[in-house]
């Protein structure tokens, strides 16, 4: 059965697990949740692409059960990327205005964003992303929607996103050969900002941390606007691998005691709590201190988040946290982590639980789900803007196009 147009699906491809959210666009515009399906993922490696076969399984898996619960098929989804290869860079473009009117048209718009992501950058490389934060008409500047002014010249700046094309060809393959579209390809942090952030918090400033398994994804968020992107290869696996090798326990029961028993802040742990820790080759489970568990996970997780304040510091934007850090993603769960990162940043802290979305909010309303939600929270603002270009890469089409108008500019 399919529900036609209001259907719109995101396909979060993660290191530890594939997540597909079906959600349907109400006739009151509300965003319901109809359907979850997830698949362990064993076909990525920090967020990239090793194993073809594998991840296309584990997608096929993930939407048949999400399709299954939502009773409607999906031809086409919005899916979101990450890993080390991911880099953002900050870029300005200027025109002058045209027409008799001096009036900032849509083609103005586009113009001079066109003119921002004329960058040089390596040809193994791809823009995914050319994310307009402020404009400038003549000299008034801070003006989020410059259509309409008047003015004689023009200024934008912008934050562009690049990818590594292997990379994201990859990603986009394995979508493709288990049966589906890529509508478009979404920078994962930016999904999950869409999910958990709310509208005053990017205004004021505020830092975004995805912790999932492989990566960790950083944003920061000014004036309404995306200002820094950045991805550090380090996430909730390598935590899990401290504790396999800490305690000499297998890497399963080491995520599970992670997960049942973890705490990233040894002094919320009372000095007489205790564990049984399975042991490898069929000897006898032990007991131990939960504070020893502690110890080896809160010098990893006290890492990633010190590598997070070393590179929003060296983006020059340490001051602009007004509204405090947000925590999201798998690892954010653990006890402990919003008081750790209290003590790195010396700023508020909180976890980012999906919002702004009704169905089955409860099912998704974990910060597990948080890419997922924001990648149909995505889709459905693109539909709604009418942007949305059919195909595998709406991005690639968005190109044709650019190359199509400069074509006709020099003909006439």
């Amino acid at each position: 059965m399919r529900r036609g147009e209001t259907t719109i699906a995101g396909l979060d491809v993660g290191t530890t697990k594939i997540c597909a959210i079906i959600a349907e666009v109400n006739p009151s515009g509300q965003i319901d949740i109809i359907g979850l399906g997830q698949s362990p993922s064993r076909g990525l490696r920090k967020g990239v692409v090793v194993n073809i076969d594998s991840t296309v399984e584990a997608i096929k898996k993930a939407i048949q059960d999400a399709e299954l619960m939502a009773g409607a098929e999906v031809g086409s989804v919005y899916t979101g990327i990450a890993g080390g290869h991911i880099r953002g860079i900050n870029s300005r473009g200027v025109i002058a205005v045209s027409g008799k009117s001096k009036e900032v048209a849509h083609a103005d718009i586009d113009r001079v964003v066109d003119a921002a992501r004329a960058i040089q950058i390596p040809p193994d490389r791809e823009v995914i992303h050319v994310l307009p934060q402020t404009f400038t008409v003549d000299d008034q500047d801070g003006i989020r929607e410059p259509l309409g002014m008047s003015g004689v010249r023009l200024e934008v700046e912008v934050h562009i996103v690049t990818g590594a094309v292997t990379s994201v060809q990859n990603v986009i393959k394995s979508v493709n050969r288990a049966g589906l579209t890529v509508r478009d390809i979404v920078l994962q942090p930016l999904a999950s900002a869409d999910a958990v952030l709310m509208a005053d918090e990017r205004e004021l400033g505020v830092i975004l941390i995805d912790i999932g398994g492989g990566t960790t994804d950083v944003a920061v968020f000014r004036d309404g606007a995306i200002w820094h992107t950045s991805v550090l290869a380090l996430g909730g696996d390598h935590i899990t691998s401290d504790i396999a090798v800490g305690l000499r326990t297998p890497t399963y029961e080491a995520e599970e005691l992670k997960k049942r028993h973890g705490s990233a802040l040894t002094a919320l742990v009372r000095e007489d709590e205790t564990i049984e820790v399975p042991s490898i080759g069929g000897r006898k489970p032990r007991v131990l201190s939960r504070q020893l568990l502690s110890e080896i996970i809160q010098p990893r997780a006290e890492e990633i988040f010190t590598l997070a304040a070393r590179e929003i510091a060296r983006a020059g934007l340490a001051d602009t946290a007004t509204a405090g850090v947000v925590v999201t993603g798998g690892s954010a769960i653990m006890e402990g982590i919003p008081e750790l990162a209290e003590q790195v940043f010396d700023l508020p802290v909180r976890r980012g639980h999906p919002m702004g979305v009704g169905g089955l909010a409860d099912v998704v309303s974990s910060p597990i789900y948080a890419t997922g939600v924001g990648l149909v929270l995505f889709g459905a603002r693109r539909r709604s803007q009418g942007t949305v270009l059919a195909g595998h890469d709406g991005a690639g089409v968005r190109k044709i196009i650019r190359r199509m108008r400069e074509w006709f500019t020099e003909i006439f």
